[in-house]
Order: C-alpha cells, then sequence, then structure tokens
C-alpha cells in the first residue's frame, strides 16, 4: 500500500479530524524550521556609531544575522555600562572603546580577541591593547565658532594659558572625563603637555575663569556651543567637526563656520577599536563584524559617518576632509597607554575634586 492509497482510504470521521490536525501541526512545525528568524547579533557602541543602512543590511545577509544596535551614550559611559553587566553580557561585541578607555577596559576583564578563523584584513599603522582591533582614528581637540570670536571683535586664545585670562572667562565647555572618552584625552592632554603639578595648576584657574563641565559632547556640542545656540564659543571638540559643519550644512559653504584651534597640550589622538565581549553569545558573527568594520566599504564610509580617519593604510578619504587638517603630532605630546593605565584614575580623582568639589 504507497502513502498515496493509505491517505485516500475512508476513516472514522473522528480519526480523519485527528490525521489533518497532525498533518497540520507537522506543515506548521516544518515551515517554522524553514523560516526561523536569524539568530540576534548585539552591538554595543556610543552613540555616535553610524554606518550606511546598506552596508550594515549586506553584513546581515552575508552572515545571517539580525543587528541589534546599542548606543549607550558616550564611549565612558558605554564602558561603564559594559563593565556593570560583565556578570550577564548585554551584548557580543563592542566598538567605540578609545587608547583613553583601553586599560580601564582590559583591566576589568570583559573583552575577548576575535576568533582566531576570521581573517582581520588590512595594514593599520597605530595600534590598540589586545584584544581591541583599531577602526579609526581622530583627534580630540578645541573648537571655536568663527562668527562668535568675529563679531566680538576678540583674538583667538594661542595658548592654554589664554583661557585662564579675563578675556576668555566662561568661554570654554569641556566633557567630563570620568564619563567622556573626549573630556578624558583632554585632560590626558593637558597633562602630556605640562605635567601633572602644572596641569592640575592650569585647571584650577580655569575653574576660576567658568569652565563648564557637561557629562559627554553630545551636550557640550549641540547645547552648550554657541554654533548650536549655546552660550560657550570654545569647545571641546574633534578635528573633524568643522568638515561635518560644512558637509551637513543645508546651504553650501565653501568655508567652514567652525574651526579647530590646535594648541599646545590640547591635541589627543584618539584610536578607537573594536572587541568582543566576554561571555558573548554570538563570538563567531561577533568577530564577522570586526573584520566587516576593517573592510574596505566601511574604511571609506568612516569619515563622513563618524567623522573619523580610517586605520588602514591608503584607504582615500573624500574631498570634504580638506576642512580638517590632521594636526602635527610632533608637536604635540601625547600620554604613553603606560601612563594612561597606570595614572588615568588618579587623574580623574584629582580633576573631579579641583575643578568641581
Amino acid at each position: 500500500m504507497t502513502a498515496t492509497d493509505f491517505l485516500s482510504m475512508p476513516l472514522h470521521p473522528t480519526r480523519r479530524g485527528l490525521m489533518v490536525l497532525s498533518l497540520g501541526l507537522a506543515a506548521s512545525l516544518m515551515g517554522s524550521a524553514l523560516w526561523a528568524a536569524p539568530p540576534t547579533l548585539r552591538v554595543l557602541t556610543h552613540s555616535s556609531f553610524d554606518l550606511p543602512k546598506p552596508l550594515l543590511a549586506q553584513f546581515e545577509k552575508t552572515v545571517q544575522v539580525k543587528l541589534q544596535i546599542i548606543k549607550a551614550g558616550d564611549a565612558g559611559e558605554m564602558l561603564n555600562k559594559l563593565i556593570l553587566t560583565k556578570a550577564k553580557p548585554i551584548a557580543d561585541v563592542v566598538y567605540g572603546i578609545d587608547n583613553s578607555l583601553a586599560a580601564k577596559a582590559v583591566e576589568a576583564g570583559v573583552l575577548d580577541a576575535p576568533l582566531a578563523e576570521v581573517r582581520i584584513a588590512g595594514e593599520s599603522p597605530v595600534s590598540l591593547p589586545a584584544p581591541l582591533v583599531p577602526i579609526d582614528r581622530g583627534y580630540v581637540t578645541l573648537n571655536i565658532d568663527n562668527a562668535w570670536f568675529a563679531k566680538q571683535g576678540l583674538a583667538l586664545p594661542q595658548s592654554l594659558q589664554d583661557l585662564t585670562q579675563a578675556p576668555y572667562k566662561n568661554l570654554l565647555v569641556v566633557q567630563h572625563p570620568a564619563t567622556s572618552s573626549p573630556g578624558l584625552a583632554f585632560l590626558a592632554a593637558t597633562v602630556a603637555e605640562m605635567g601633572e603639578e602644572k596641569a592640575f595648576e592650569w585647571w584650577a584657574a580655569m575653574r576660576q575663569n567658568g569652565v563648564k563641565v557637561t557629562k559627554g559632547w553630545t551636550q557640550a556640542y549641540y547645547t552648550d556651543f554657541s554654533r548650536n545656540g549655546g552660550k560657550r564659543p570654545i569647545v571641546v571638540s574633534y578635528a573633524s567637526s568643522p568638515a561635518a559643519e560644512v558637509f551637513y550644512s543645508k546651504t553650501p559653504l565653501t568655508e567652514a563656520p567652525t574651526a579647530s584651534l590646535h594648541l599646545r597640550g590640547a591635541v589627543f589622538q584618539q584610536i578607537e577599536g573594536a572587541a568582543l565581549v566576554k561571555g558573548g553569545v554570538q563570538p563567531q558573527a561577533a568577530s564577522q563584524f570586526i573584520a566587516f568594520l576593517r573592510s574596505p566599504d566601511v574604511q571609506q564610509a568612516l569619515p563622513t559617518q563618524m567623522w573619523m580617519w580610517p586605520v588602514v593604510k591608503d584607504t582615500p578619504v573624500p574631498e570634504v576632509m580638506r576642512h580638517a587638517p590632521e594636526p602635527n603630532l610632533s608637536q604635540h605630546p601625547q600620554p604613553s597607554p603606560e601612563l594612561m593605565a597606570q595614572r588615568s584614575a588618579a587623574w580623574i580623582s584629582r580633576w573631579t575634586q579641583v575643578v568641581l568639589r
């Protein structure tokens, strides 16, 4: 007897109903298996993460995952959340930990290296402490509102010491180094240039001269910076910010409305990286995501998406980046990773006492 013969035999109504129910259930289960949703890859990032949707969609299609992008505020806030959830990780891969925070992340034991079988392409002239993989680089520096200074007829400051003087009172807004990677980077740059004692004397003088402190970069730049309606014409930001102002302007601009002010002691080279989150549930896909961040398409998208320079050697950058000249690092002492690892916590503690209490 064939299967067709069996199915064509007359059945008792009750048995026929049971068979129909069984066949329907089997078909449903088969359909569920065939159309099961792809696994989710949880990506923890800072709030500035932004890549073209077609690139992200192509990654999902190639790797057969669904991306869940978890934006956790500034990089400092993001790392704090990663550490606080160490026992029950909230992500599989993290992007945006930079060289000012790398030591803290490594010491906290929340990171893992990409799987060895996943190839990370591209030669990079910059590095980060393992297991972080460099993805992009930029420069934390001072930005000024050109129109404000022109209207006031005030000369631009020529040194950090100028900012402690009366004409520049209440003009600077910075970020808190405990919750902001540019805030910590700027603090580290002042220490690298002046040494700890002189640097904190400068910070004490800045407190007297009205420096304002915000939790993160977004508030400082988009709320307090005079270019965006605030009252402060000098802000700790990025060397690429003037180019971003040109790129996003609703009317075509030939010159940027803001400019970087590369004063000695006010420039920090920032290198951002990615790593697996220790205890994550998707190590293979997470490793592939890091490889994706180093791919040519993503590296070329970085300048006008996240306003950072690519780390892969010989990657072309768009013409708009002419509004963002890179500082000459030979003129700007940089703190070593070892010094950052040893002293960052003490700097933050002392800075809090000097500036806020």
